[in-house]
């Protein structure tokens, strides 16, 4: 085992990229709600992109490494120290046997990423070792006490274990993605959409009211959904819509006319009119939007 959880915070997951393509099973893709977070930490310790790492909300995460390491935290930013001193956040840093690690309380953002080389070793359901909130699959929140194994990946050309490896990728050669920093909370987010199936359920005052006003994140969003506070949205049918296939990033209008932004483990149906879909790569920025954070829709 490479490291011991002595504090979980308010919750820490274990997260890749996600199963993709098993609606029909009932299962959501799950996965990074940073995606590209999560792919940078991996890149900066040598992992491949899909490798394992934690997903840390709000910090407050404390880790003990048994074995020698590379890290790498990327998305949220605030204080995250290695034995009561500082690291910065998007390098890789190498961790010593018994060296502590702890994550202070976002100034940015709402969630950081851990890599760890090797990447977390945990149980894999359909491809993927991704936390599943709604449906409770995949491993289960970290607890203290709790041991985490490290894997292992290829780095370069040859077959490494984790802790045993110097040094790790650097983005700006070209490869991976670039660094972005996480969203300013005291401005808004603005997120591009595309017209949805049931656009035609509303009026067109609604769609103008959708992509004009700033909308606000409620503090009842988490990983299935983000739930926006606003003017609310008039449907023009009301007639009961049948439950349908929902994608990740359906903006779906209940009857308070209120979206929800369906998130990486929303429910693969639902019954509510789908007016708009949040553009796939715009979705990162709303994993680390907080709560009160303005958001603004282009469309």
């Amino acid at each position: 085992m490479g490291i011991v959880v002595l504090n979980p915070g308010p919750l820490t997951l274990v997260e890749d990229l996600g199963r993709q393509g098993w609606a029909s099973l009932g299962l959501s893709p799950s996965g990074a709600l940073d995606r590209q977070s999560l792919r940078l930490a991996n890149l900066l310790v040598g992992n491949p992109a899909e490798a394992a790492g934690l997903e840390i909300l709000l910090g407050g995460l404390r880790l003990r490494f048994i074995t020698a390491s590379t890290i790498a935290v990327a998305g949220a930013e605030g204080i995250v120290t290695l034995n009561g001193a500082g690291i910065p956040l998007n390098q890789s840093v190498r961790v010593a046997p018994g060296a502590v690690l702890d994550f202070g309380v976002p100034l940015f953002g709402l969630r950081y990423y851990l890599g760890v080389q090797g990447g977390i070793d945990a149980p894999r359901l359909l491809g993927s070792s991704s936390t599943d909130m709604l449906s409770g699959e995949g491993p289960a929140p970290l607890k203290s006490g709790e041991q985490l194994a490290i894997g292992r990946v290829f780095v370069g050309t040859g077959l490494v274990s984790g802790p045993g490896v110097d040094g790790g990728a650097r983005p700006g050669a070209g490869t991976g993605p670039a660094i972005r920093r996480a969203p300013d909370p005291g401005r808004a987010i603005t997120a591009r959409v595309d017209r949805g199936p049931r656009s035609d359920w509303f009026d067109d005052d609604s769609w103008r009211r959708l992509v004009s006003q700033e909308w606000t994140l409620s503090p009842d969003s988490n990983r299935i959904g983000a739930r926006l506070v606003g003017r609310p949205l008039t449907q023009t049918r009301n007639e009961e819509l049948p439950s349908e296939g929902m994608v990740l990033g359906a903006l779906q209008v209940p009857p308070s006319g209120l979206p929800t932004i369906f998130l990486a483990d929303h429910p693969v149906t639902g019954g509510y009119p789908v007016i708009a879909v949040v553009r796939r790569a715009d979705l990162d920025l709303l994993g680390q939007a907080r709560p009160g954070q303005r958001i603004r829709f282009l469309g």
